[in-house]
């Protein structure tokens, strides 16, 4: 499992620097973005197409053993497809997972979406404390105001210190800013439903 980064053309560009994982926002007072996605090999719509594809084949191949009369041969057919299609669903189930962190003046999203399941957890930048759960190369976990969460799953473990590193070298550098203003919150309000975040 690995990070895919991705990002809005126009309004996160990768930067040099501390910034390996992150991109930093071009608008919106420089807001840092961490996407970090499954990395899957087939989408939705593939998967669905391969599906079909593969139904299509089987069940050609077990008319035809029908129609020479070996009738056992659909019935396996038919359970084998069921089964693949289990899998396949199990499998498309997950992989739209993902966990998005965003720092902007003020706030320090952390989106993560397993499944069905989408949980978002809400920091003051000055109250985080990034720590890893157990060594080096195990999850990172985001604590402060009495709210924990644990990010770095789609990340290789000898990449998550520099992920955390990322995270403390960005809020530091949000920590000594005022909260936005009314101006400040509108427009980035206004970059986030832009953005359309999708599990």
């Amino acid at each position: 499992m690995s990070a895919f980064l991705s990002y809005a053309p126009g309004r996160y560009v990768p930067r040099g620097g501390p910034l390996r994982i992150g991109c930093e926002s071009v608008a919106a007072g420089g807001s840092v973005q961490w996407l970090l996605k499954r990395n899957c090999s087939l989408a939705p719509r593939q998967l669905l197409a391969f599906y079909a594809s593969l139904c299509l084949l089987s069940l050609a191949i077990a008319g035809l053993f029908w129609l020479r009369g070996a009738t056992l041969v659909m019935p396996f057919a038919g359970v084998e497809l069921l089964a693949v299609g289990c899998a396949l669903l199990v499998y498309a189930r997950h992989a739209a997972d993902s966990e998005t962190i965003r720092l902007r003046p003020g706030l320090l999203t952390v989106r993560r979406v397993h499944g069905p399941h989408l949980e978002q957890v809400e920091f003051a930048p000055a109250w985080v404390r990034v720590e890893p759960e157990s060594g080096d190369s195990s999850l990172i976990e985001l604590s402060g105001q009495g709210r924990r969460i644990a990010v770095g799953r789609f990340v290789r473990p000898e990449l998550r210190r520099q992920l955390a590193d990322e995270l403390r070298w960005a809020l530091r550098r949000w920590q000594g800013r005022p909260p936005p203003s009314a101006a400040a919150a509108a427009d980035a309000s206004q970059e986030e439903s832009e953005l359309k975040w999708q599990p």
